[in-house]
């Protein structure tokens, strides 16, 4: 159960290293259940939702072995899951049902678990399976889909990640032409793609709504490396505006935080790119409105880290949060802290420019948790942030160290695990 304590920082200065997605890495793992040779992928982060991903594959027949950072997974004898405690602990853990019923015929999956940021129901998934000639059934806590996978012409009603990301796996051993139309457009659904073409299937359209993708018999495995993780560095951008930071965030990439850039730069904040990286210089200032949106509209996973920036800033900012129905919980902890913040439904008001004092705070969830030990640096006095169920390490690899080597002072109470 970690339990940080956190005090008041000075200007974060320095470089940090950018990690690969997990958002990325999560669903790659899953794609590599579809290959008929090993696949081995490098820098893989040390986080727990990557580790319960491993055991997910592996309770679906795969080997999974890890040699410091790079990751090698064998699919040679694939079988539905049917530890469903390993399947509850991690969203993720539906991205199988696509890869396992193109390469089984049939797939029979443990409804998932994850952060409690409100529903994500498995329909669309199912959906789109059944599109695809599966007959699919949901039914005593199980996804279900099996049949022979022929391609089709789909549209997702909502341009769900998870969705995208489990339809294109399925497709690509389907057989004849898929068609999916308002597909998800994330940073990580390109890197998917990206990596089943070098495994030897045929996508087109990958970064745009329409994908169209021409099913092969086989695909063999390869070695890749992940895009970096833009929900990392965006976190610690929001870090560096909060404190008149000069920060360089090596491998950070403009072209996936936009959205969030854009309005950092609103509040004041100097933001470059240069070819280490993303380079952060002063202070957020004013308050703004965010809006979270599909990509590339500003990601609903930086919400909690933006409206503490704006706990900061002077003036009245407001978010609304448009993805998921339950991603104010951090609000209240800010609240607790001192912040003025109002919130209704899925609209925030924040009052900025006011004092954030220490005290005992609780990581709702993963985001949530990485936003209160931001709010922990700009607080007066010593804030205790508990972590009972291991949220912030779930998502980010030791957050705490890598604040604490730009000059945040942050540590790990003794007897924490």
């Amino acid at each position: 159960m970690p339990i940080y304590s956190i005090r008041p920082s000075l200007a974060l200065r320095g470089e940090a290293q950018i990690n690969t997605s997990k958002n990325a890495v999560l669903p790659i793992m899953a794609a590599a259940l579809l290959c008929h040779t090993p696949v081995t992928l490098h820098r893989v982060p040390q986080l727990t939702d990557v580790d319960s991903m491993a055991r997910v594959l592996e309770a679906c027949g795969a080997a999974v072995t890890r040699d410091g950072r790079d990751m090698t997974i064998r699919a040679d004898s694939l079988h539905s899951p049917a530890d469903a405690d390993i399947m509850h602990r991690l969203r993720a853990s539906i991205l199988v049902l696509g890869p396992l019923c193109a390469r089984l015929g049939e797939a029979q999956v443990p409804m998932p678990g994850g952060c409690a940021i409100g529903q994500r129901p498995v329909d669309i998934h199912l959906r789109g399976m059944k599109a695809l000639g599966a007959e699919t059934a949901q039914e005593n806590h199980l996804a279900m889909a099996r049949g022979k996978l022929r391609g089709g012409g789909l549209y997702l009603d909502f341009p769900s990640v998870g969705a995208t990301e489990n339809l294109i796996m399925a497709a690509v051993l389907a057989e004849g032409v898929t068609r999916i139309e308002n597909a998800a457009k994330e940073p990580e659904i390109t890197d998917l793609c990206d990596f089943l073409t070098g495994c030897g299937a045929r996508i087109l359209g990958a970064g745009t709504g329409t994908l169209v993708i021409d099913g092969v018999r086989r695909l063999q495995g390869m070695d890749f490396t992940p895009i970096p993780d833009r929900i990392e560095a965006g976190t610690l951008a929001c870090a560096a505006a909060m404190t008149e930071g000069s920060v360089l965030l090596t491998g950070g990439r403009t072209d996936h935080l936009r959205a969030l850039l854009f309005k950092l730069r609103e509040a004041g904040v100097i933001v470059q790119q240069d070819a280490r990286g993303l380079c952060l210089r002063g202070r957020a200032r004013r308050g703004v409105d965010v809006r979270t949106l599909s990509y590339p509209g500003f990601p609903t996973d930086l919400q909690a880290p933006m409206m503490t920036v704006c706990c900061r800033a002077k003036g009245r900012s407001v978010f609304l949060e448009t993805i998921f129905e339950n991603r104010f919980m951090h609000a209240a902890a800010l609240c607790r802290m001192g912040a003025d913040i109002r919130t209704e439904g899925r609209m925030a008001v924040v009052e900025g420019g006011g004092p954030l004092y220490g005290c005992p705070v609780e990581a709702t969830d993963l985001r949530a948790g990485a936003a209160l030990m931001l709010a922990g640096m700009i607080a007066q006095g010593e804030t205790t942030l508990l972590d009972e169920h291991g949220h912030i390490d779930r998502g980010y690899e030791r957050l705490d160290e890598k604040l604490r080597q730009l000059g945040a002072d942050i540590e790990k109470k003794p007897g924490s695990i």
